[in-house]
């Protein structure tokens, strides 16, 4: 059975967000040191280090890892949308949180200072938002597929923070027939009911979709949970275990085609 639509993650897939979050923690630490002396790259790893256990101490934990929010997103994130009670908390925490982040990483590293932790607090996000990185081949291959496929937009996150990176690359929406965010349908990937709700609506099978991801544990695992055809982007060459299998593995976007043809 051929494929009539294609379903795309968004953070590592399209967008290279781990690349704006290096770069951004980078200008941040390094504005540090410029105040401070402190070594960059040992206050990068201290702070993420600290913000990823204050985030799994909330009681807000369990919810966004069902959504699929991660700690450093959490450094830039105002969660002002979303209907769960859940995101309401995460709004009132955010402030905090980043400043407690920055001064608990500058206070491992033997700097007192809340002032600051404060100001690199606030610093980060800025650094963030400046930086809506696109891989190189993402236009070209959406250009490729557009009007031969209905293309579907599936991506975990929190609703504000996610409109808010594809508002960075405005030319990116008008490819998607569809997009889903997690945070607005109130479970993220891979639980299969988000993938079952992406099938539906397409008006298509399981069978006719392929899922594009970069992440084993969310596209891949969720897409192969209802007989969907999984594709895993392995930009980095990581070695996996037998414990989540892709149906296919691509290390460049450009070669979805020509998983599409053999499928065909």
């Amino acid at each position: 059975m051929g494929i009539k639509a294609v379903l795309f993650d968004l953070d590592d897939t399209l967008l290279w967000d781990e690349r704006s979050v290096q770069e951004a923690f980078r200008a941040t630490c390094e504005e540090a040191s410029r105040v401070t002396g402190v070594d960059p790259v040992k206050l990068e790893e201290a702070v993420r280090r600290e913000a990823r256990a204050l985030y799994e101490s909330y009681e807000t934990f369990p919810f966004t890892k069902m959504i699929g929010i991660n700690p450093f997103e959490g450094l830039w994130a105002n969660f002002t949308s979303g209907e769960q009670e859940e995101f309401r908390k995460l709004e009132a925490l955010a402030p905090g949180y980043r400043t407690a982040s920055w001064t608990r990483g500058l206070l491992a590293l033997g700097i007192d200072d809340p002032e600051l932790g404060y100001r690199l607090g606030e610093l980060f996000p800025a650094e963030r938002r400046s930086r809506p990185i696109v891989y190189e081949e993402t236009f070209e291959v959406l250009d490729s597929l557009k009007g031969r496929y209905q293309l579907l937009l599936l991506t975990n996150g929190s609703p504000d923070l996610q409109k808010e990176k594809l508002a960075g690359v405005p030319e990116l929406v008008p490819y998607f027939d569809h997009i889903i965010i997690s945070g607005e349908f109130g479970r993220g990937k891979p639980n299969p009911a988000i993938f079952e709700h992406a099938v539906s609506l397409l008006g298509i099978k399981p069978e006719e979709g392929l899922m594009v991801g970069d992440k084993l544990t969310t596209d891949i695992m969720g897409s192969n949970a209802i007989g969907m055809r999984s594709l895993w982007i392995n930009r980095h060459e990581i070695t996996r275990t037998d414990e989540i299998i892709p149906v296919h593995e691509i290390r460049s976007l450009r070669d979805i085609q020509d998983i599409i043809d053999s499928i065909a």
